[in-house]
Order: structure tokens, then C-alpha cells, then sequence
């Protein structure tokens, strides 16, 4: 999809929710009485999720919203499962790092109640904000806290951002790490500061600019990420403030490539964006040591295998394609989330109102609506019992909401997907609820997570 720079984000914002610009072929009927499913009513009941997941080293985490309840809660379930009973490290989520690495030491600090949960939260002030600052994730923020009060500094379980977008913040968030480092490599940090300072922080100020070709920036990112690699060695970096030193040189890299390609090809800017994610996965694996192991919390955009949706048709890869593709299909166990009908928390419009929405029913001839047809609860489907399923060999199609979303138009939200190929497992809640966000004021940002606010 390319367009003229200056008409490009009128186009991308009119494509905003769930593919809405693709043809979505919801024909198929599906027989729902041969798809084996496992209750859900209680955290026991994940016994059988647990058991499907085996010795697998990396645990992706969907979800087919970012506002709904229950798919917080449950991933909080299956992961702090995980951490007591499995030995995963750490959750990376699709946040940002600067962000996120804050709270990182929150947990790994000294014992906090919730209300500080909530203010550490807080600090995710880029609009979605509820994405992260939740009441849900004050839970488990409060929990992990508290679950490593009784472990050695090296055991505590983290907290890590995967996103790319802080941009800005994470030029900042370098510079006390540069503290009588070479004038050389301070002169590159302070170089890419300079070269973005006319654009406020703003990134679609930056796209267009470089669109008109009156910007670009590629030089001095690239400067810094050759100078703090110079510091650090070019391998992923050991030393922790290393390690943190070279993510907010990556994000500085990655970024500004994602932002000058934003404006002209939305397939560019999405695999630009994935594979940045699939990166910071590994090089948090390879920080934390061959034996470490990590559940991913994203958008089932993200953690689906792309290669059995209709991205793969337009060149697009997403983190649980590339996932499997390097670690392989045997280390990684992908959970798709998905619902029936109920409440959610989206906007009308990018950068809007936090509004709580109705969320329609789901059409019978759908993946949410085979499953409610089996029965009207709460249920987990493993993929190697249903892959056999002749209707389930095709497309479904299978409902993804943004952060953007329009409740009357809910043909858009459905992304052809063949289900047993793109996850290992999929956990349905029949009945929905909104998330509940904290109060948290936004920063103006542009529509820089196109095209669904996935």
C-alpha cells in the first residue's frame, strides 16, 4: 500500500481497525460440534495448558483486544504459573522499553503495595495508555514485586517493554549511562537529540519531513548505535547497564527507520516494527543466559503466525512467525485469545476519549462464533486436537480489535486465519468485560502504531 507522502495517514487512519481495508471471507461454515475443547472456570483448569507447553522456552501471549479484562487476568494466571512452576524469567510486552525497564526495577526492588504499583504505571503516558496502566497489570506488577522478595538478585523474575516507538525516551533515558564515557560517543547521543529536537517529539512531524526529504535522521542513530557498540562490543552485552545501553541505542536505530517508513508503505513499517520485537526477545534471552526462558504478552496481530493469515499474502511477518522460524516450532507455544461478545475499552478516533464499547456478537460462521456455538462458557482448544478438522484447514475468520474501534462496523474485524497453523492453543471467554484503566493523562501522539493500533 503506497501513497503519496502527504494523503499517506489520511489513508492509513481510514484503514485503522483490523485490516479493515482487506476483504474478509467469513463463508466458510465450520462444524462445531468436532472441536474438542477443555473447560475454564478456574485456575486448575490451566493444568492442561501447562502440560501442552511442556519444556517450551519461549510462551506467547495474545489477545484480541487491548482493553478487555479477562485476557489480563488470565495471562497474569498462565504466567505466574509459568514463573513458580516452569522457571520463565521475565515478561516482555508489547510496551515500550523505557517505559517498561522502570518498571522492570520496580519489581526486582524492595517490597511495594499496590498504590506505588499504580504510580509506576503511571509513567505510561503515550497514548493508548491503558494498554499498561491498568488496574489488571497493577495486580500482577503488585504480585511479581512481591514474589521476588524471597529470591537472590540474580533469580528475580522482570519486566521488559518490546515496542519500538519511545524514541525520544530512550535517547534520554541513555544519558546518564554516558557519564564519563568518550566525548566521542556523547557527541553522537547529543547528536541524534539535536537532529530530532525540531520535531517535539512529534513522529509524524519527523515522517513527513523526511517524505519531503527536508529530514532524515539515519545518519546519527546509526553514529550512536556504532558508538555505544564500540563501548559495549557488538555481541549482546552482558553487563546489565550494557545490555540497557545498547536496547536504547536499538530503539533510537530501529525507531527512526520505523517512523521514515511509516509514511509510505505500511508493510515496510509493520515488519520493521515486528522484527525489531523479535530482536529485543532474543537479545533478552541471550542477557539472561541459555537457560532462560520468556512469556511475550501482545496482540494475537503479533504472536499469531503470520504465515497462516492473509499478512503473509502482502510480504508481512509478525514476532510469532519469526519466533518459531529462529528458535523453532518445538521451543515456542503461541496462545491465541479470543471472545463471543461483551464490553471493551477502545476510542473512536486515534488519540480520543477512552470509551467503553459493546462488543457485538460474534457472526456464527466465525471462529468466536463456532466456539460459542459448542457451547456458551469459557473453554481451552489445543490446536493438535482440532488440526484434523477439514473446515479448520481453511481461513476462518478469526475477530481483531485496535485501540481504535468502531462497534457497527465489525465486518472489518476479521482476520483470515487458519487457526490450528497459527497458534498452539486458544483460550476463549465466551463473555467479555472492559478493562479497567487508571487514571492517567495522555501525550499528544500521532497515529504511529498504523494500522489497527495493534
Amino acid at each position: 500500500m503506497k501513497s503519496a507522502p502527504g494523503k499517506s495517514w489520511a489513508i492509513l487512519i481510514a484503514c485503522i481497525v483490523a485490516f479493515s481495508c482487506k476483504k474478509q471471507d467469513l463463508r466458510n461454515s465450520i462444524v462445531s460440534e468436532n472441536i474438542v475443547s477443555h473447560r475454564l472456570n478456574s485456575e486448575q483448569d490451566l493444568d492442561v495448558l501447562l502440560q501442552q507447553i511442556g519444556n517450551s522456552r519461549i510462551v506467547l501471549l495474545g489477545e484480541a483486544s487491548h482493553g478487555t479484562a479477562e485476557y489480563y487476568q488470565w495471562r497474569s494466571a498462565i504466567s505466574k504459573r509459568l514463573m513458580q512452576e516452569k522457571g520463565f524469567d521475565f515478561i516482555a510486552v508489547e510496551g515500550e522499553w523505557a517505559d517498561s525497564y522502570r518498571v522492570n526495577n520496580f519489581i526486582k526492588g524492595p517490597r511495594q503495595d499496590s498504590f506505588a504499583a499504580v504510580n509506576v504505571l503511571k509513567q505510561y503516558d503515550r497514548w493508548p495508555t491503558w494498554m499498561w496502566g491498568n488496574y489488571e497489570m497493577a495486580s500482577l506488577v503488585t504480585w511479581m514485586n512481591n514474589y521476588n522478595q524471597s529470591k537472590p538478585a540474580g533469580d528475580k523474575v522482570g519486566f521488559y517493554g518490546l515496542d519500538v516507538y519511545c524514541l525520544w525516551e530512550s535517547t534520554t533515558e541513555l544519558m546518564p549511562y554516558l557519564q564519563g564515557a568518550d566525548s566521542s560517543v556523547i557527541n553522537a547521543a547529543q547528536g541524534v537529540r539535536q537532529c530530532f529536537q525540531p520535531f517535539s517529539s512529534d513522529a509524524q512531524d519527523y515522517g513527513y519531513a523526511v517524505a519531503n526529504a527536508s529530514a532524515n535522521c539515519r545518519v546519527q542513530t546509526t553514529n550512536l548505535w556504532k558508538a555505544i557498540t564500540g563501548i559495549t562490543g557488538n555481541g549482546t552485552a552482558k553487563n546489565e547497564a550494557h545490555f540497557v545501553m545498547q536496547q536504547n541505542a536499538l530503539v533510537a536505530l530501529n525507531a527512526e527507520n520505523y517512523y521514515r517508513s511509516s509514511v509510505t508503505s505500511y508493510e515496510d513499517s509493520w515488519n520493521i516494527r515486528d522484527r525489531h520485537m523479535a530482536q529485543t526477545i532474543r537479545r533478552l534471552l541471550e542477557f539472561h543466559g541459555p537457560g532462560s526462558k520468556i512469556i511475550v504478552w501482545e496482540h494475537n496481530t503479533h504472536v499469531g503466525d503470520a504465515r497462516y493469515t492473509d499478512m503473509a499474502a502482502q510480504g508481512m511477518v509478525n514476532v510469532g512467525q519469526l519466533a518459531r522460524e529462529e528458535f523453532g516450532q518445538e521451543n515456542v507455544f503461541a496462545v491465541g485469545f479470543g471472545s463471543y461478545q461483551g464490553t471493551v475499552i477502545a476510542s473512536g478516533n486515534w488519540g480520543g476519549t477512552i470509551q467503553r464499547m459493546n462488543v457485538p456478537p460474534a457472526p456464527a460462521n466465525s471462529w468466536e462464533g463456532a466456539l460459542h456455538a459448542i457451547s456458551p462458557s469459557n473453554k481451552i482448544i489445543l490446536s493438535k486436537e482440532i488440526k484434523d478438522i477439514p473446515s479448520l484447514q481453511q481461513s476462518i475468520g478469526h475477530r481483531a480489535i485496535g485501540v481504535v474501534y468502531n462497534p457497527n462496523q465489525e465486518q472489518g474485524n476479521y482476520v483470515p486465519s487458519i487457526i490450528p497453523k497459527r497458534y498452539d492453543a486458544f483460550v476463549f471467554i465466551d463473555q467479555t468485560s472492559a478493562l479497567h484503566p487508571l487514571g492517567t493523562s495522555a501525550r499528544r501522539e500521532p497515529p504511529d502504531t498504523y494500522p489497527s493500533g495493534f
